[in-house]
């Protein structure tokens, strides 16, 4: 009797332990008895995973920048950055407990948190804003030998979008079917990343890549110097976007930013917003906030994309996302919160 009764607490064992495993991450909504992120024990570092974007994005240097900043400065974390598959793969990673800080646009943060869009029926409800940062623009390169001279002309073209459900494919989606085409019917899609785009545009194989990244952007600059140009969108474009995408906003990558940009172009961006697990302790979330803005000037000399920015604005252009309860102590502290 005693070994079927240990049988059986076994089984039930297994399949508790199974059912938790489902539930994690964004899979699923978020019960209120998930369990909390462990603490970590006594004289141990809480190891910090901050996926980025691919290396050829301007992402990828903001994170190692940030994350070098932190174990420098903040003796409680041990903080690795990495190449990922950009914002939408950080929210997931971010929600199914693989990584612990990302950054993202903040459209893709609302809508990870609110479980609309690419992550419909799977919200995580937990996430939390540490900073607004930089906004992000879209950059959209053409060979000059395609004739793209606005969106509309992208019909029809061999083009560069990212991966198909990536931030990037779609931000080309959203002003695409702004203009009118259809998506991506219209045109002949190509599903390659930011290194590879610039690699065939500078070998004149596609007609032109939507890229989506921090100015400047080491593939844009690689395919300005290779007789390809960026691509104005205008101010009616612009107009008809925020109708249904209100967190867009306009955008100027002045003259000078790129090989052979002799004139000011005009785009969209959105603001870019470093975010978190919301069971993060809230002593570490504090000191990882206040080592940021205490050290931007040393991060602006180090990522153009960080220079300049400031803590007042921080809490800004998020998509009204929640802060975590420790970025909310330091903003508090420093007179940007009341």
């Amino acid at each position: 009797m005693k070994m079927k009764l240990m049988k059986k607490l076994l089984v039930a064992g297994v399949i508790a332990s199974l059912a938790i495993g489902a539930l994690a991450g964004c899979g699923g909504e978020k019960k209120k008895e998930e369990p909390k992120a462990k603490p970590a024990a006594a004289g141990q570092k809480l190891k910090i995973n901050f996926p980025t974007a691919g290396a050829a994005g301007a992402l990828y240097a903001v994170g190692a920048a940030i994350t070098n900043n932190w174990n420098q400065t903040v003796p409680s974390v041990n903080a690795s950055s990495q190449a990922s598959a950009g914002g939408i793969a950080n929210l997931n990673m971010v929600s199914e407990g693989e990584a612990q800080i990302s950054i993202a646009i903040s459209s893709n943060a609302y809508q990870c948190l609110n479980g609309t869009d690419s992550f419909k029926g799977h919200a995580y409800k937990d996430l939390k804003a540490i900073a607004g940062l930089y906004m992000n623009p879209n950059q959209i390169v053409a060979t000059d030998k395609s004739g793209i001279k606005s969106l509309a002309d992208i019909k029809g073209k061999k083009f560069a979008v990212a991966a198909a459900g990536s931030s990037v494919y779609n931000e080309a989606q959203a002003h695409l079917t702004t203009v009118g085409m259809k998506f991506p019917d219209d045109l002949n899609a190509q599903l390659i990343g930011f290194a590879a785009a610039a690699d065939q545009l500078q070998n004149g194989t596609i007609d032109g890549a939507w890229i989506m990244s921090g100015a400047p952007a080491a593939a844009v600059s690689q395919a300005l110097a290779s007789k390809c140009h960026l691509v104005n969108i205008d101010d009616a474009t612009m107009a008809n976007l925020k109708k249904n995408y209100p967190w867009y906003a306009p955008y100027t990558i002045k003259a000078g930013t790129y090989p052979n940009q002799k004139e000011d172009i005009k785009t969209s961006a959105i603001k870019m917003v470093m975010f978190c697990r919301g069971d993060l302790p809230e002593q570490v979330i504090y000191d990882l906030t206040k080592s940021f803005w205490t050290n931007i000037d040393k991060l602006g000399a180090a990522q153009k994309n960080l220079k300049g920015l400031k803590a007042e604005d921080a809490v800004k252009d998020i998509s009204n996302m929640p802060l975590h309860p420790g970025a909310a102590k330091y903003y508090k502290e420093i007179g940007v919160l009341k």
